[in-house]
């Protein structure tokens, strides 16, 4: 065991609150309503922990663990699940190793939600095409105020 002190223990986090993530699945929802898609919308906070989800009627089954696994990766690693093949899709060892991952989503439709460039947690949504599953996060991230 070490003598030496540790200058700092705990660090503050900041997550999405239960409000915002209320907001965000409703304007997803409304979205999808309006362009005449059914999806999935799962939100999670920045430790990729499940925050709240949505189903709409009709939405494919299957779909709602993609949505999960959407907001899941996008708030674990910060950037958009679209972005992962224009990362890794040169290394063959690296889409093996990434496709054997549990949960991790290399396609569209998971978004980070960031406020004033502090990543507080990720949005994911299934059901439509990846750009409209793109566009419905979207939606809800202006609806909070939020960026990618």
């Amino acid at each position: 065991m070490s003598d030496k002190a540790v200058p700092t223990v705990a660090v503050p986090q900041s997550v999405v609150s239960a409000e915002a993530v209320t907001v965000a699945l409703e304007a997803a929802v409304a979205y999808a309503a309006q362009i005449g898609v059914k999806i999935n919308v799962a939100v999670a906070d920045s430790g990729g922990n499940l925050c709240g989800f949505l189903r709409m009627p009709g939405a494919f089954v299957q779909s709602i663990d993609i949505a999960i696994d959407k907001a899941y990766t996008s708030a674990g690693f910060g950037f958009a699940t679209k972005k992962w093949m224009d990362l890794i899709g040169h290394d063959e060892g690296m889409k093996f190793g990434f496709s054997a991952r549990p949960r991790l989503v290399v396609f569209g439709g998971g978004l980070p939600i960031r406020v004033n460039g502090e990543l507080i947690g990720g949005i994911g949504v299934s059901g439509a095409s990846e750009a409209q599953d793109e566009d419905c996060a979207r939606a809800a991230l202006t609806a909070i105020g939020a960026t990618e």
